[in-house]
């Protein structure tokens, strides 16, 4: 059972690790095609909107707070690029 536990987190754990790479890089190296491409854009909301929902509802508090942290940035930035 605690090989199945650490399994599910320690993959869980891979989509929001990929999820901040790639759109890491992406703010880091190539800013302009990100900012200009709307489908980025709105799967990276998407995306970290949904996990600011399933960590409130089936996770413990430290990881709503980083989670609602880094949708707050992202959703900062969106405003910033757009004015």
């Amino acid at each position: 059972m605690w090989k199945a536990w650490i399994g599910f987190n320690a993959s869980h754990s891979y989509g929001a690790i990929l999820f901040g790479l790639v759109y890491g890089y992406l703010a880091i190296f190539h800013a302009a095609f990100l900012v200009r491409d709307p489908f980025l854009l709105i799967v990276g909301l998407l995306l970290l909107g949904d996990s600011v929902f399933l960590r409130k509802h089936y996770w413990f508090r430290v990881p709503i707070r980083g989670i609602a942290l880094a949708t707050a940035l992202y959703v900062a930035a969106l405003v910033a690029s757009w004015l």
